[in-house]
């Protein structure tokens, strides 16, 4: 059984914490080894996945730790270059765990096909048309993509939305399983594209899928005991005040809400891009319902429960799959999806949505407590040692020493490193 809690884990070796996980996940460290060697991605496979490809780009492969949702432990790929969001989820995991961990819940994988029209002579009449003929057009949908059909997915319903002028927009939800769904979409739009020009008049235009898959949406919450979010001097029960406050903040003003709905993302999209889905998708999708209502609003919220506890819910569209796209070339993305333990799309996208919740709370409670640049600095400080030319075990010294004198600068570890290793010019060289 998969835990979450390793407790310590981020003050082992690289090979500790390579064994230790795969103790956690069943698998050989040396099955781990090789899913994420050079990135999960050869250049050579690269260099038939996409255009001009010249090398492969690599980011760091992390665990989040702690989480628990519905009930059960969860280890989260994360795949991101920014210093403490991995350390900030994990450490609001624990935190949420306290009261019972994340509850979570998702829609079916209704993906949009969007199908076009503009010069429609009659909108109302080329509704009722389109209408009439749904059973008609949900045929022609399913024989387009027969192999979605066999694994129970399929077209569902049609929606059509006049848009003024003669436009006219034709939704056809598609069920696409366990596939994110774009392709598919995409199939079923050209598919039905002739027929639904023919029911309304008017010109064919775009057809194509929607990002804003608000049919597709999932919802967390979880309830943190006020007592869970004490620390240093900061008592629990000012703590989630501070937290509520800061969240009423992102509701009254978008320029907040902006960098609020971006602390969520720091947790979704990392388990995306380590499972190999499509992040800018996500991203459009997560930022067009947050202003779904007219203006720009936050994706989670947090309030005081009856209880003094500190509750969060969070709900925001989430197109993900396990199978096809990148799965199928990248052994790094594969590997994320062993590490996840998932069984479906939608417990992958309830799973990605929890991390980001647990991301706004830890950045909530560094921003309304002691500021977001304590804790962030301490780890930022690790890359600054590194880019000063650190190795092995002056990284951490000489992060310890700039973060504690207050100066995390390339400069500053330049200084620190060459203090350690004496002034001689062969030790110069070490920081070149």
């Amino acid at each position: 059984m998969v835990t979450s809690r390793l407790p310590g884990f981020y003050k082992l070796t690289l090979e500790e914490r390579r064994r230790i996980a795969a103790e956690a996940l069943g698998v050989e460290v040396t099955e781990l080894e090789a899913a994420l060697a050079s990135g999960g991605l050869p250049a050579l496979r690269a260099d038939k996945t996409i255009e001009n490809v010249v090398g492969t780009y690599a980011m760091p492969f992390a665990l989040t730790l702690n989480l628990q949702m519905n009930g059960r432990d969860y280890l989260a790929p994360m795949v991101v270059e920014e210093p403490s969001v991995v350390a900030a989820a994990s450490n609001a995991a624990k935190i949420i765990r306290e009261g019972g961990g994340f509850l979570a819940e998702a829609d079916e994988p209704l993906m949009i096909a969007q199908i076009q029209l503009d010069g429609v002579p009659d909108a109302e009449a080329a509704r009722a048309a389109i209408e009439g003929a749904q059973d008609e057009l949900l045929r022609r949908a399913d024989a387009a993509v027969p192999n979605l059909v066999a694994r129970g997915g399929g077209a569902r319903e049609l929606e059509v939305r006049a848009l003024g002028d003669g436009w006219l927009v034709t939704h056809v939800l598609v069920d696409c399983r366990d596939a994110m769904g774009a392709n598919l979409v995409n199939t079923v739009a050209e598919a039905l594209s002739d027929r639904v020009r023919e029911l309304a008049g008017g010109r064919a235009g775009l057809r194509i899928l929607s990002n804003l898959s608000d049919r597709r949406n999932v919802r967390v919450r979880c309830a943190v005991p006020a007592s869970a979010l004490a620390f240093d001097d900061y008592a629990g029960d000012h703590v989630r005040d501070l937290i509520v406050r800061a969240s009423e903040f992102a509701s009254r003003d978008p320029y907040r809400a902006a960098t609020h709905n971006k602390g969520i993302m720091n947790g979704v999209d990392p388990v995306v891009i380590a499972t190999g889905n499509d992040w800018r998708a996500v991203e459009a999708g997560a930022h067009a319902y947050a202003a779904r209502n007219g203006s720009y609003e936050p994706l989670c919220t947090w309030r005081r429960g009856d209880d003094g506890a500190l509750v969060g819910d969070m709900e925001l569209p989430l197109a993900l799959g396990t199978v096809g796209g990148t799965l199928r070339v990248h052994d790094g993305a594969r590997f994320g999806l062993k590490v996840a333990g998932v069984e479906s799309a939608q417990e992958l996208a309830m799973l990605a949505a929890c991390v980001g919740v647990a991301s706004n709370l830890a950045a909530l409670r560094a921003l309304a407590t002691d500021g977001i640049q304590r804790g962030h600095m301490a780890l930022h400080a690790r890359s600054v040692a590194i880019a000063a030319g650190a190795r092995g075990e002056h990284v951490e010294a000489v992060a310890r020493e700039i973060h504690e004198a207050g100066q995390v600068s390339v400069e500053a570890a330049r200084a620190a490193l060459q203090r350690r290793l004496g002034s001689s010019a062969g030790d110069a060289r070490l920081v070149r």
